[in-house]
């Protein structure tokens, strides 16, 4: 059993916090087959703030997701701290503020991975948000920002001593986006640096690959991000192989199949049929992926709008 702050997590695996991916019912997806620590897609502090409908809506945790991470970015350190001083009272379990988001709009605000270029900002942030809510606050790194640069163990260290219950660090440096090879070593690094939980992220594709790191940096707890779209069940494989050394197999497409519709009628219930049918199009690319014959399938799923367009799409056998 891992404790951030006073929370309990009872096993080693979390999903990485991916927005358009990470909401409520693929969250509920992700804990029925076993995730142990969930995080929200990124909600904006400014947009808290500012009272965005947009962003208020993010803010949604459902009663079996505990224990859950509720993602937030920005900049401004006391905006930070009101944000989350206001939003305390929801039923979220702790607090993330990202540090690692390497897209460019976020990134020219001076948010996310471009806080990796300011220490002691993050320091600031870290500082005022922990002593603005009774909630633990957790912070998500990348290894640094620039290729070449490896920043994270001083930053993780800061964030430490200015208050933080956990870091996650991915194994990328902003300049990467998600492309070459995580560096785990610098994983390592932070881990040996600090007394608080250490959650590593990046290139775990499968169950080997989470104990691999594991038992390679130190860390104590693995996040699954990219790895897990169109696959929840990874989270289920990665378990019965960390706790029993059993491989379970690739889910058959009946499985799959009746997976993409719980999925679809999840998110027809939460955002209604229009929004969730077409934001179905680019999971069932997921979940299709590398099943023999299902590129004809990918290709007509551009056209569907309705849950009987998406049944009528997807054969009962493949």
């Amino acid at each position: 059993m891992i404790k951030i702050g006073n929370v309990e997590i009872k096993g080693k695996t979390a999903l990485g916090p991916m927005a358009g991916v990470t909401d409520p019912p693929f969250r509920v997806l992700c804990k029925e087959q076993g995730v142990d620590l969930l995080y929200t897609e990124m909600v904006s502090a400014k947009g808290i703030h500012y009272n965005s409908k947009n962003t208020k809506a993010l803010l949604f945790t459902g009663e079996t997701e505990h224990p859950v991470a509720l993602q937030l970015f920005g900049e401004d350190p006391e905006i930070m701290a009101e944000t989350a001083k206001r939003i305390e009272e929801l039923p979220f379990d702790i607090l993330d503020i990202n540090m690692g988001c390497p897209v460019p709009k976020i990134v020219n605000n001076g948010e996310g991975s471009a806080l990796m270029k300011n220490p002691k900002r993050i320091g600031e942030i870290v500082e005022a948000v922990s002593k603005a809510t009774v909630k633990p606050v957790t912070v998500k790194l990348r290894r640094g920002f620039a290729n070449g640069e490896c920043t994270a163990p001083e930053a993780a260290y800061i964030a430490q001593e200015s208050g933080a219950a956990a870091v996650a660090v991915h194994g990328r440096t902003r300049e990467q986006y998600y492309s070459g090879k995580a560096d785990w070593e610098v994983i390592r690094l932070v881990k040996e640096r600090l007394h608080i939980p250490v959650i590593g992220n990046g290139d775990i594709t499968c169950p080997q690959d989470a104990e691999r790191m594991l038992q390679e940096t130190g860390c104590d707890m693995v996040m699954i991000g990219r790895a897990c779209r169109g696959n929840p069940w990874i989270f289920a494989q990665v378990k019965a192989y960390l706790e029993e050394g059993i491989l379970l197999p690739t889910p058959e497409w009946q499985e799959r199949r009746e997976m993409i519709l719980r999925h679809a009628r999840d998110l027809c219930e939460y955002k209604g049929e229009k929004i969730a049918i077409p934001e179905m199009r680019k999971h069932i690319a997921w979940y299709t992926a590398g099943i023999p014959h299902s590129a004809k399938l990918r290709g007509s799923m551009n056209e569907i709008n309705t849950m009987e367009d998406l049944l009528a799409l997807l054969p009962e056998e493949m």
